[in-house]
């Protein structure tokens, strides 16, 4: 018998804005729905809770030159983050493209968590590609 590996924790970013000509009922109906098919993925030990995050933010660079905003372009607005359980990017993609949510103009980033510390010499996101 072959034991398969636990499944893997993936970040979902939550971004972009809510479509300019949708009825807020209808937004809100899908934000209904996305909190019933959030509980039920959390109870069958698919996804885990996350946050929706407040409009206030900062960027601070090492120049210590602090901004107003996390960001630069509304298409760059990150509302909110989760975690799905998936054995594999491609499966947390599917768990997450059955959102409610993607009807009104939302969209996911996808992300897998690294269960690695930090490292200089590994090949990460940080590392300038001249590397």
């Amino acid at each position: 018998m072959t034991e398969q590996a636990p499944p893997s924790e993936y970040l979902v970013l939550s971004r972009g804005q809510w479509d300019r000509d949708a009825a807020p009922a209808d937004i809100q109906v899908a934000i209904d729905e996305f909190y019933l098919w959030l509980e039920r993925l959390i109870a069958e030990g698919r996804m885990k809770t996350g946050q929706r995050l407040d409009t206030p933010g900062a960027t601070v660079s090492r120049k210590g030159v602090v901004t107003d905003g996390p960001f630069g372009e509304s298409k760059e607005v990150v509302g909110g983050y989760w975690f799905i359980l998936a054995r594999s990017l491609e499966e947390a993609a599917r768990i997450a493209a059955q959102n409610p949510c993607m009807r009104y103009g939302l969209f996911y980033e996808i992300r897998p968590i690294d269960p690695q510390k930090g490292n200089a010499y590994a090949v990460t996101n940080e590392t300038p590609g001249e590397r």
